[in-house]
């Protein structure tokens, strides 16, 4: 499994939209900034296809520490849960193939290079 960056994405996008790497990065920014802010408000965001953001709370428990076996009391909190959406799923459970019936693994994008000033 590779992990893949904000800053990858961004470079992905800005290079398939043709804007500045600077633009998309204050997009994305504030898209994931908005999120945030609904998400802490208990607000529910749908993205049709893609899937829903929920802030839930979680109950309070007692837990235990793996190490010592204490009991350790956990209160209460908020937590964000994702449910995949209809086209996320599709996709997950099908992913692309070759001609050859072999899953498609996306190369890494080469790092981008420093705008020639």
């Amino acid at each position: 499994m590779q992990t893949i960056t904000k800053k990858e994405l961004i470079d992905r996008i800005a290079e398939k939209s043709s804007h500045k790497r600077v633009v998309v990065k204050r997009i994305i920014q504030s898209f994931l900034d908005e999120v945030i802010d609904e998400l802490s408000q208990g607000n529910r965001l749908e993205f049709r296809d893609f899937g829903v953001f929920e802030s839930k709370m979680r109950a309070a428990r007692t837990a235990q520490n793996p190490k010592t076996l204490e009991r350790v009391s956990v209160s209460a909190k908020r937590t964000v849960k994702f449910k995949v959406g209809r086209l996320m799923k599709l996709r997950l459970s099908n992913p692309p193939q070759t001609a050859s019936g072999a899953p498609v693994r996306r190369q890494p994008s080469p790092p981008a290079q420093p705008p020639l000033s």
